[in-house]
């Protein structure tokens, strides 16, 4: 950063004694004065030099702040010039970190949803650039059905590396993203013979439409504090089962080892299918990861991921592990789909595995939602005492359970009132279902000062929905 060396002063105090980092003040204390119209759009700030003059701190320190306001859309940063309020700060307009695609909304707390200003471009550039120099002539036509054989063997690699899945290349069928693949996979095993397909009660709703699409009855299974109940999947008369083992979708739990043992078993027992939705399983804060269930029985788990969540969901990238008997029919299926997802992006997928970018990428994130995830346990704890965060500290969101008289439908829709965008578990919940009222809280696309804003109003929300 390279600003230009005019004084410029900004009332600006710290407190030393207070928890928390020196930077995470800087940033919070700048940010209530934009909301409360202290400091306007526009407005210059001092260079980071000045100000760590002023407050006493090491330059770093004042960087640091000054890089999460820019990333929260609170500061305009360009080399050689001073930093000044963004025009969308302004405390009428549209807040700062939104998304675009959240017109409106003030804070965004949706699940699922990556940092993706953070997606590494210039890497990424580099890797298309690299994979375009490589390609043939006869690359750039449809080629196998299953994937780039380049992408293929990367992830086989890396999946094998990362997550303990078993994956020849040979078993790879490269996907535009994970629905796709879930469909595909569906339409093979009703092909197959199967009937009905069991889901973990709560869980996402688009699979369980596109598991009924494709001709199976969808029937649930529940979840408690050690996952999928299995010994309900009996009982379901099931010939399939999806489960997300590593990070329960929306609960937040971990598939105990002896549900796996379990599940492995009832899969054995009724030669069942298990498709296992990765989702999120890179992100875990606080402990090792677990490795994934495809490792226990290849021949009967179908490991499904993708890269939405890793990179951003525009690359629509996914891919399957299939077991040997379904591989066929999987194929095929992806052959009447699309004739093949897009083969230079997988080429610069592949190019980028390799490399190792995936890898440092991830690090950098983990780091990054660690530090959101912590603002928002810390700011729910200051502001909302009575919620409890379950789950493990894992993934993109946080599962917030409210005491049991509070109505979770009433505070979304008034938080919906503020323009705050959430979602509950009871959203998730099977149409004939009760889920205790708790909340979702996506954290990665917002910064610590916006996500400790976000909390704040969300209480009052919580308030007022219960004077309503």
């Amino acid at each position: 950063m390279n600003e230009t060396s005019s004084w410029t002063e900004l009332l600006l105090t710290l407190d030393r004694g207070r928890p928390g980092s020196l930077a995470a003040q800087i940033e919070d204390r700048v940010c209530r004065a934009i909301r409360d119209g202290t400091l306007k759009p526009r407005t210059q700030m001092p260079s980071t030099r000045d100000l760590a003059t002023q407050l006493g701190v090491s330059r770093g320190v004042v960087v640091n702040a000054y890089a999460q306001l820019a990333a929260g859309g609170y500061l305009i940063l360009r080399q050689g010039a001073r930093p000044r309020i963004s025009d969308a700060a302004a405390p009428g307009g549209a807040e700062p970190g939104v998304a675009p695609t959240a017109q409106g909304v003030r804070y965004d707390f949706r699940t699922g949803v990556p940092d993706v200003s953070r997606f590494p471009r210039s890497t990424w550039l580099r890797a298309v650039k690299t994979a375009l120099g490589q390609m043939s002539s006869s690359d750039l036509g449809y080629g196998d059905h299953r994937g780039v054989e380049r992408l293929r063997s990367a992830l086989a690699a890396y999946l094998g590396r990362v997550r303990g899945v078993v994956a020849e290349p040979e078993r790879i069928v490269v996907t535009s993203g994970y629905l796709q693949g879930h469909g595909m996979v569906c339409r093979a095993i009703v092909a197959a013979g199967a009937k009905r397909i069991a889901f973990e009660n709560p869980s996402d709703i688009e699979p369980r439409i596109g598991a009924a699409r494709a001709g199976l009855e969808v029937v649930p299974v529940r979840v408690d504090a050690a996952g999928l109940r299995v010994e309900e999947l009996e009982r379901a008369d099931a010939d399939a089962v999806v489960v997300t083992s590593a990070h329960q979708f929306p609960t937040g739990v971990v598939l105990a080892a002896e549900r796996r043992a379990a599940l492995i078993e009832w899969l054995r027992r009724r030669d069942a299918i298990a498709i296992e939705d990765d989702y999120d399983a890179e992100y875990r804060f606080d402990r090792p990861p677990v490795g994934a269930l495809q490792g226990l029985d290849p021949d009967r788990v179908v490991y499904a991921g993708s890269a939405s969540k890793t990179l951003a969901p525009a690359l629509r990238i996914g891919w399957l592990v299939v077991p040997i008997r379904l591989l066929g029919a999987v194929t095929e299926e992806k052959l009447l789909a699309d004739r093949g997802t897009a083969r230079i992006d997988q080429f610069a997928l592949g190019e980028f595995l390799d490399r190792g970018e995936l890898d440092r990428h991830l690090r950098r994130m983990r780091v990054l939602y660690r530090r959101r995830r912590d603002a928002l346990v810390e700011a729910l704890t200051e502001a909302i005492p009575e919620a409890t965060v379950e789950g493990i500290a894992a993934g993109l969101h946080a599962t917030v359970r409210m005491p049991g008289d509070y109505d979770d439908t009433a505070i979304l829709q008034e938080a919906r009132r503020r323009r705050i965008e959430l979602r509950t578990v009871g959203q998730f919940v099977f149409a004939d279902g009760h889920a205790p009222p708790s909340l979702l809280l996506g954290y990665a696309q917002s910064s610590e000062p916006i996500i400790r804003s976000g909390v704040m109003e969300l209480a009052h929300a919580i308030r007022a929905s219960r004077r309503s």
